[in-house]
């Protein structure tokens, strides 16, 4: 895939540019400020782009805030938002149009090879993938009256995989579950947090929206 690189540190472009390489990605882009960032994808039009979300001007949340106007301007567009601590926040701002094609780690996930390049392949190919750490840090904070509450234990086991860009398969494989008990869990996911199905909607990111937008 086509991939623009977005990061102030010029060690870490040129990190992830081998390592893109070394995966059989094309990086046409890497830059290392938020206007820069917009810039490039306007001119490149790549597949995916992998944003540090503090980035000049401000050192803020400037990636974040340029993730979420290239996903306006273009909803097709994969971002994959890379952040040095944890913040639920952003990535309920980067699921909130509800269409996937997001994810949010946290930058020492870059030192597993295999999971970055997971990471990569899973939200160019539509899906939502959330950092564990943050998962786990919304299963403490989660309040008694969120909606989520009312789903079972295992339901909320199934809902954080599913935040974490799990397949049917894989939760099925790590809660040692059957495909089938998998799909009935996710429809009463669904069905407890009323998202019927819908031709413009991906369920199972409203369902990660859901619970994000109930951690506090």
């Amino acid at each position: 895939m086509r991939v623009v690189l977005a990061d102030d540190s010029v060690l870490l472009r040129e990190g992830l540019s081998r390592l893109c390489a070394e995966l059989g990605h094309e990086v046409v882009a890497a830059v290392g400020s938020a206007p820069e960032l917009l810039v490039a994808v306007a001119e490149t039009m790549p597949d995916i782009a992998v944003i540090d979300v503090r980035m000049p001007p401000d050192f803020t949340d400037d990636g974040l805030r340029a993730a979420v106007a290239l996903r306006s301007e273009n909803p097709n567009l994969a971002i994959l938002v890379l952040s040095q601590y944890v913040e639920e926040s952003y990535a309920r701002d980067l699921l909130s149009d509800g269409r996937g094609r997001v994810g949010y780690l946290l930058k020492d996930r870059i030192q597993d090879i295999d999971q970055f390049s997971d990471a990569l392949n899973r939200v160019s190919a539509g899906e939502t993938v959330i950092d564990p750490e943050v998962v786990a840090q919304l299963l403490v904070r989660r309040p008694a009256t969120s909606p989520i509450a009312t789903l079972s234990e295992r339901e909320q086991e199934v809902l954080a995989l599913i935040a974490q860009g799990k397949t049917n398969a894989a939760i099925a494989m790590s809660l040692y579950l059957s495909a089938g008990a998998v799909e009935k869990h996710i429809s009463n996911i669904f069905s407890k947090l009323g998202l019927l199905p819908s031709p413009d909607d991906h369920r199972r990111v409203l369902a990660v929206l859901a619970w994000l937008q109930q951690s506090h």
